[in-house]
């Protein structure tokens, strides 16, 4: 079993910063890719960051310059910095992980329970 819990979210005002931090916990072999990703209300879920296990990143365009996701992969953490925020940045953050359990099985997706971010204009 695999637990990934995120912590950061809150209120911020436009122009404003705020950093998330997700940490995968459990019966962790290794972790591929790590995650962040939105929904806000009425929407789809929607990628934001991903960080590869090398620290290769890629962001969505809407979130380009502003965030930075990075991760500490000793702690098996994931971090987002997220500067210059939006009134249309709020949404639900939810961290994924690419996990791999034991050195024989499957990668499997993990998800957090979410963090609230809400950006006042």
């Amino acid at each position: 079993q695999v637990q990934l819990v995120e912590s950061g979210g809150d209120l911020a005002q436009a122009g404003g910063s705020l950093r998330l931090s997700c940490a995968a916990s459990g019966s962790i072999f290794s972790i591929n890719f790590m995650g962040w990703y939105r929904q806000a209300p009425g929407k789809q879920r929607e990628l934001v960051a991903r960080v590869s296990q090398s620290g290769s990143t890629s962001y969505a365009d809407s979130v380009k310059g502003r965030f930075t996701i990075s991760r500490d992969n000793a702690k098996n953490s994931v971090y987002l910095q997220m500067n210059s925020l939006k009134p249309e940045d709020t949404a639900v953050y939810y961290c994924e992980a690419e996990v791999r359990t034991t050195w024989f099985s499957s990668l499997n997706d993990y998800w957090g329970q979410g963090t609230q971010v809400t950006v006042s204009s």
